[in-house]
């Protein structure tokens, strides 16, 4: 019987290349998101900016910008927090900017009324640039490469709302060198779990040899 035999072998050698490759991904992935953060810090020190009509990515978020909603032709809500720490529901406003383009999100401010209905039909408005809400699942967004829909966080809550916390560095993750250490240990101790169960499969037929040479 071989020592190793050839496709079990092949298929924990792919298994344990890809996790090494998941690992590397992520290293480069760090990479990338320490760029973007360093970016968005300088957002913050920019002039404001026209809120862009088309999606542009996330090179702009944290820039303030201004924007002018035409009406409010619909409403959403989103659990959030308002500067003074409070746990709430956002209040989005869907705004029409024109008579053709993408719906304009702006976050208007936070209530502790699930069910309250503000009191805000549009007008000139700044705001912090952040993503806005998105459904998709995070595997979603790994196979479908559109950019976020981008939103703004209002500097000044509508009426009867209390304004939503500022945008910060903090709302973007980098963990990604944990993720990467993770499949380089997964790659690891697949291959160590193999390599003993080939020992014991190479000691299991000597002892079972064995056990018949006492029975003669």
């Amino acid at each position: 019987m071989p020592r190793f035999p050839l496709i079990p072998t092949v298929i924990v050698a792919l298994a344990i290349a890809a996790m090494i490759a998941l690992g590397v991904w992520q290293l480069d992935r760090r990479a990338e998101k320490e760029r973007a953060i360093a970016v968005y810090a300088q957002n913050f020190e920019k002039p404001t900016i026209a809120f862009p009509r088309i999606p542009v990515g996330d090179e702009l978020l944290f820039r303030h910008a201004s924007a002018m909603c035409l009406e409010v032709i619909g409403w959403q809500s989103q659990g959030g927090r308002s500067r003074k720490g409070e746990s709430g529901w956002r209040q989005i406003a869907q705004c029409r900017t024109g008579a053709e383009g993408p719906v304009l999100l702006v976050d208007v401010g936070v209530s502790t009324d699930p069910k309250v209905k503000p009191q805000w039909g549009g007008g000139p408005i700044t705001g912090t640039i952040t993503h806005a809400p998105d459904s998709r699942s995070l595997i979603g967004q790994w196979f479908d490469r559109r950019p976020r829909s981008l939103m703004l966080v209002a500097d000044l809550a509508a009426p009867g709302l209390s304004a939503t916390a500022r945008p910060d560095l903090s709302s973007v993750p980098n963990n990604h060198l944990a993720y990467a250490v993770q499949w380089f240990l997964f790659a690891l101790i697949a291959a160590v779990i193999y390599v003993l169960a080939l020992r014991w499969r190479a000691k299991t037929p000597a002892s079972d040899g064995e056990a018949g040479n006492d029975r003669t």
